[in-house]
């Protein structure tokens, strides 16, 4: 079924392609329950994309009143602003500074609070600690020409995850709970491979197929 996946995607990737470079030439307004936010073209896309709705129906479920949560990496940022509404004290950080800007705007629009933060991973959000931090990762093995392409592309060698898994073990409490979701289109066993050289443990806790591809929500934990 994989294989039969991968070679109907290179068929349609072009199309796809062409379709969602119309389709983002403006900002897009986006939702979920009564959180809407407005996504310039240069910010990752949750509408045309899976893992932001996962994420948005897993932690809806969460029980985040007086949490610190943090989103690594917001994009759109309504993840974050959904998880405000649910009571959380929120932190929301990406390099990209329009990602930020109309973040900003959304949580004002949208009256719910969130503390947005210019930061490469963490390396602005030094001596704070979280109870929950998601994270949305960019798959893909591919060196990133611009911001924009960085939520997509991780580096030909990985390196936002070597980058990622090195500083994450600074975050990890035995109390607190950090989740990332990854699907099976991007390389799992080089990704828990490097994890494992940080003594990381990544492990399922929530998988769900849509569209016939198959994402998994893993907990982060020190080995």
């Amino acid at each position: 079924m994989s294989k039969l996946r991968n070679i109907i995607k290179r068929i349609i990737q072009p199309f796809l392609k062409t379709g969602l470079t119309y389709y983002y030439r403006k900002p897009r307004k986006y939702n979920y329950q009564d959180v809407e936010v407005l996504v310039h073209p240069e910010v990752f896309p949750p509408h045309l994309t899976l893992s932001t709705k996962i994420l948005l129906d897993y932690i809806v479920e969460l029980d985040l009143k007086n949490k610190a949560f943090l989103e690594l990496g917001c994009g759109s940022g309504i993840i974050s602003l959904l998880a405000s509404k649910k009571g959380a004290f929120v932190t929301a950080t990406d390099i990209n500074n329009i990602a930020l800007d109309y973040l900003k705007k959304a949580s004002f629009e949208n009256q719910l609070k969130v503390d947005v933060i210019d930061s490469d991973l963490f390396r602005n959000l030094k001596n704070k600690s979280f109870d929950l931090i998601i994270i949305n990762p960019p798959y893909y093995p591919k060196k990133a020409k611009n911001i924009k392409e960085k939520a997509w592309f991780c580096g030909e060698e990985f390196e936002y995850f070597k980058n990622l898994f090195n500083q994450l073990p600074n975050f990890i409490t035995s109390h607190n709970q950090v989740n990332m979701i990854l699907s099976e289109d991007c390389q799992i066993e080089t990704i828990t491979s490097i994890a494992s050289l940080n003594n990381l443990k990544l492990t399922s806790v929530y998988e769900t197929s849509k569209m016939g591809e198959i994402n998994n929500i893993f907990e982060i934990n020190l080995t």
